[in-house]
């Protein structure tokens, strides 16, 4: 077999038998060629020190992670792979954003689902097509962001000082506190340290003046997103909603809360009702749900059936203003029965209550009896 260089078309040699730098018709001139070692050693450093501090979210949407059923890349023409680096890295395409990627409906790979219509109404993973008997790429990796955005609502710190100066700006009376779990990773694997005060805490609450009335509380949970996002709006269409003493009104914030801290702390300042405000567990698709659960007469040692929960308060969910209507409610009624938990149920959306509730006087109601404005 003849050698391919000697074929017509190939590259004339100079004196002495060397080849020619001299580009061919139609080609790039040729630059020195880096050996593909060296090069994948380079790239390997380079997108490591890119990774280096990322979140998992960013992680993925910087396209950093190839999930298995994704395709291969393409192969790339020798004329750019044997570029040298500063010269590859010119020629290379931007990263596609994974929120950029087109639905499966524009890839005429994907096979059409026919529920495809109904993913206008919902955030669920329904109608995702498919690629043969596999997912399609863009939903693989949209599932991957989605998967590290929860990760990260779990382990994102919560910015505690930021939280409480938004808080005081808005005229509510703050204090922050700790439960008895050191840290995340504490916290994490034993709930039962993220359920009790922290004794100095405890102290410093019993000197602090007594709650008038109500007690809030904003526990980090496993949302800290959910605590930053969605607390202050809400206790601002609480105060416009529920009349109290709300100058009085204490809000404490705990660092690696849970639900039943806010028992502690409500016993602490003899709240008559504590309200804790928590993050939820995220889901694939709601790293910021923020839980409300209130007890009436908390002390330590409440069972969860002694306490009520409104679950899901985010703007895909159930909406901070709908949230506030239905807790300014269910507080008026909770303190009118001096009961909480399985005993008290939610008709704040029944018709006959509404119609009472337009026909209270308000002059001569309670505050926890007043109707909504």
């Amino acid at each position: 077999m003849s050698d391919p260089e000697s074929k017509q078309g190939a590259a004339p040699k100079q004196a002495g038998g060397a080849p020619s730098m001299a580009p061919r018709n139609g080609d790039e001139p040729s630059v020195p060629r880096t050996p593909l070692s060296e090069q994948s050693a380079a790239e390997q450093s380079a997108a490591g020190q890119s990774a280096a501090g990322q979140s998992a979210t960013e992680h993925y949407a910087a396209g950093q992670h190839r999930p298995k059923s994704s395709p291969a890349p393409q192969s790339v023409p020798e004329s750019v792979s044997h570029r040298a680096p500063a010269e590859q890295s010119v020629s290379r395409s931007p990263v596609v954003q994974t929120a950029a990627l087109p639905p499966p409906a524009d890839d005429p790979l994907v096979q059409p689902d026919p529920w495809d219509a109904l993913r206008a109404h919902t955030s669920a993973r329904i109608a995702i097509g498919r690629v043969g008997g596999s997912l399609p790429s863009a939903e693989v990796l949209r599932f991957g962001l989605a998967h590290a955005r929860a990760r990260d609502a779990v382990h994102h710190p919560l910015n505690g000082a930021d939280l409480a100066t938004r808080l005081r700006t808005a005229g509510f009376r703050v204090a922050q506190v700790r439960s008895q779990a050191p840290d995340r990773q504490t916290y994490l694997l034993r709930p039962d340290l993220g359920r009790r005060l922290h004794d100095d805490d405890r102290d410093a609450l019993l000197a602090a003046p007594p709650a008038p009335e109500l007690a809030f509380v904003l526990a980090d949970g496993l949302s800290t997103f959910a605590v930053e996002r969605h607390a202050l709006p809400l206790l601002e269409a609480m105060r416009e909603r529920f009349t109290t003493d709300w100058a009085a009104t204490p809000v404490v914030m705990v660092d690696q809360g849970r639900v039943a801290v806010g028992d502690d702390i409500g016993e602490a300042l003899q709240a008559r009702m504590v309200v804790v405000l928590v993050g939820e567990r995220p889901g694939l698709t709601s790293p910021d749900s923020l839980g409300i659960y209130f007890t009436y007469q908390p002390r330590t040692g409440r069972m969860d059936s002694e306490r009520n929960c409104i679950s899901n308060v985010r703007p895909e969910g159930l909406p901070v203003d709908a949230a506030a209507d239905k807790l300014s409610h269910m507080l008026r009624q909770s303190l009118t029965l001096q009961l909480s938990g399985v005993g008290l149920k939610d008709d704040s959306e029944a018709p006959e209550v509404l119609k009472a509730s337009a026909t209270v006087d308000v002059a001569n109601a309670a505050p926890s009896q007043r109707p909504l404005p």
